[in-house]
């Protein structure tokens, strides 16, 4: 069955919807990397906007953490963002300058997880802001989205590695190469079926790795298409973005791509995220946020 999908007008455009995910409240939370701000799509479609005094923060990805806030990264001034469901915003400094904190994801030890594209390292930060670092085995790597897996552990994209990255939470690594050169990894999560799903941006592909480290790929029909985010549903289908062809593309269990042309010219679709009721929602990087119902 084809779902419906509407177009929310989220913010101006140029402010950039690009990191996505719901909230706590029941909201979608997002992020507006270039006006830096943080915005709130509600169930009766109304749209708040939270700036950070910092419009050239660059907030980038965000995720619900475990103290019942939404927990961001702000890449362009390094900083981990915060901000209740109320809208009262904070941040942390990390420790070394020039980081570029991106990924971010709730870990299973009750910290936020995140990645520094600048510095190649991965940082773990407390609610109360106590940050760790610690280092990857590559150089140049370009850790981007993290996620938590179904083994206990943190799993992240190498872009510039074509490689995914285990990190346990004691900070051990271990690093998986993929088999696609140039597959340049960007988004990852965690699938129904017990393994890390993972979109090449680079590849044109998606790929599926197991907790053990085998990699099985399904590549898409047009390999231009530069998917970036991943997400995945309550019936094992996987939802992604696909910022170069303006769509947004699906993985249904038996193999089968399909995908959902997203109207209009310069959509960019970034961010994408799955609602408790199985509603998938983008942020389009053109001042939407897209709702697949």
């Amino acid at each position: 069955m084809r779902r419906v999908l509407e177009l929310i007008d989220a913010a101006p455009q140029g402010a950039g919807p690009y990191g996505i995910t719901v909230g706590p409240d029941g909201g979608v939370w997002f992020t507006l990397v270039h006006s830096g701000e943080i915005g709130r799509l509600s169930v009766d479609g109304a749209v708040a906007r939270y700036g950070l005094g910092a419009p050239e923060c660059g907030p980038a990805v965000i995720t619900a953490g475990p103290d019942g806030a939404l927990w961001f990264s702000r890449m362009r001034d390094h900083r981990i963002g915060r901000i209740t469901t109320g809208g009262e915003a904070s941040a942390f400094d990390l420790p070394g300058e020039g980081a570029g904190p991106y990924g971010l994801a709730a870990g299973p030890d009750g910290a936020l997880w995140f990645t520094e594209l600048n510095a190649g390292r991965i940082g773990r930060i407390t609610v109360e802001g106590e940050v760790t670092e610690y280092g990857l085995p590559l150089d140049g790597a370009f850790p981007s989205m993290i996620t938590a897996g179904p083994d206990g552990a943190l799993w992240c994209t190498l872009n510039q590695a074509d490689a995914v990255a285990r990190i346990a939470t004691d900070g051990s690594v271990a690093v998986h190469a993929l088999p696609t050169g140039g597959t340049a990894p960007v988004g990852i999560t965690a699938g129904a079926d017990g393994a890390l799903w993972y979109v090449g941006i680079g590849g044109g592909l998606v790929g599926r790795i197991t907790v053990d480290g085998r990699v099985s790929e399904h590549p898409l029909a047009d390999r231009s298409a530069k998917p970036h985010a991943i997400a995945a549903d309550g019936e094992g289908r996987l939802w992604f973005t696909e910022w170069g062809a303006g769509r947004i593309g699906v993985l249904h269990p038996d193999g089968r791509l399909d995908g959902y042309p997203v109207p209009g010219e310069g959509a960019e679709p970034h961010g994408i995220a799955v609602g408790p009721d199985g509603a998938v929602y983008a942020a389009l990087e053109r001042g939407q946020i897209l709702r697949l119902g």
